[in-house]
């Protein structure tokens, strides 16, 4: 069976799965699967106040976000109607994206499963559709104002992303932090919870808690979210691998870390080795060199040249700067209250399109090619920065993970 199914991949295009035609019924059923295997994958949309798709209406989609009132604290005076107060209303516009991807399928299988294949595609790009979608929600909320930086293991702070370490990690009492800022900036709350997206390395961490508990304690008493994990401090912990991992790619195509060649003084150009480096490969990447952490503007195949004046002895290591201390992994932790940011509805911007062998007409003369595809229009913004608290942090996989 195997070399049957190698033999007949012989006739595929590189990037070409292959199958044969398909019913109408069929390009339903795969359209439906195709849509709930994206539902799993859309943690971070599953929080968000949802847009209807403005149709006809341009390429922006507005929300508006309304202003609180005032305390009414002056008294009323018997038959005298007072001032009312107005309500002020902003605007936060976004400008729409579409999004999509799809694969060729061949004839070559016409003798042997060919619903099983479309089924695979479709399944795989109904993840890829929940993935992609969720990253670009993802990618925005990140964004937010306010930040925690998680101590290290004896209480010492840190100021920034780059001091941090596999030691700084989520604790009990970094999550009662987060919970309290968010109570202190009145942010709603998911049926009396506050929300936490986080990643599996970091749950792990957090289990460890003495008073963590795990959603299957409570999980009859009311419906959980997807990827619900457990429960600390008044607030719902969701795990994804997609949580966000702000870690810098490796630097050389054989090693992750350089070397200072010559000790530099004062300068923007530093020599470099330890790794083979392409001209320009590196432009606009940031390096941590000693303590100091700067933007690469260009580089050859053995100097950079970087943003502002670096001093540095021979050999000192150079580590990608997106991450963590010396190049490790950082975890960004979102704390969510309810409204915090708005998505458009992907019931109405998303699309499944199968084409059947034949409807190409003579760009496919010989109906060789049907396809499989998606594609989505999605925008998403932050509409109450106060409501969404990160947490940075380290874990006990900060040395090993990889940004996503």
């Amino acid at each position: 069976m195997n070399e049957f199914f190698y033999d007949l991949q012989l006739f595929a295009d590189s990037n070409t799965q292959t199958t044969g035609s398909l019913s109408p019924e069929m390009k339903t059923y795969y359209g439906m699967e195709l849509l709930e295997n994206a539902k799993p994958q859309l943690v971070h949309n599953q929080f968000a106040a949802a847009k209807p798709l403005p149709v006809g209406g341009g390429k922006t989609v507005e929300w508006r976000k309304f202003g609180a009132f005032d305390k009414a604290l002056t008294p009323l005076t018997e038959g005298v109607t007072p001032d009312g107060s107005g309500i002020t209303v902003s605007y936060i516009t976004k400008e729409l994206a579409q999004y999509g991807d799809y694969t060729t399928v061949s004839d070559m299988l016409d003798l042997t499963g060919i619903d099983d294949v479309v089924l695979e595609i479709t399944d795989r790009h109904g993840a890829n559709m929940g993935l992609t979608l969720d990253t670009v929600t993802r990618n925005e909320i990140q964004q937010g104002n306010q930040v925690i930086y998680a101590p290290d293991g004896e209480g010492n702070a840190v100021t920034s992303r780059y001091a941090l370490t596999a030691a700084h990690k989520l604790t009990s009492e970094l999550v009662a932090k987060a919970a309290t800022a968010l109570k202190k900036m009145n942010a709603p709350t998911f049926d009396g919870k506050y929300v936490c997206i986080i990643h599996p390395s970091v749950a792990f961490d957090l289990r460890q808690d003495s008073a963590w508990i795990a959603a299957h304690q409570y999980a009859g008493s009311r419906e959980l979210f997807s990827g619900e994990i457990g429960e600390l401090h008044g607030v719902r912990f969701v795990e994804t691998t997609e949580a966000k991992i702000f870690c810098g790619a490796d630097l050389a195509s054989d090693s992750r870390t350089l070397a200072v060649n010559n000790a530099v003084s004062a300068s923007t150009s530093v020599g470099f080795d330890g790794g083979t480096v392409a001209a320009g490969a590196l432009v606009g990447r940031y390096v941590l060199i000693g303590t100091k952490r700067v933007k690469i503007t260009a580089n050859t195949a053995n100097t950079l040249t970087v943003s502002e004046a670096v001093t540095a002895d021979d050999n000192t290591v150079i580590y990608p700067g997106e991450g963590g201390k010396d190049g490790c992994a950082v975890y960004g932790c979102l704390f969510l209250g309810k409204g915090a940011y708005g998505v458009v509805d992907l019931s109405e911007g998303t699309e499944v399109i199968v084409k059947p062998r034949g409807s190409s007409g003579t760009a496919d003369p010989l109906d060789q090619r049907s396809s499989v595809g998606w594609k989505g229009v999605h925008a998403a913004a932050i509409l109450y920065d106060e409501y969404i608290v990160r947490v940075e942090c380290g874990s006990s996989y900060s040395g090993q993970d990889k940004a996503n």
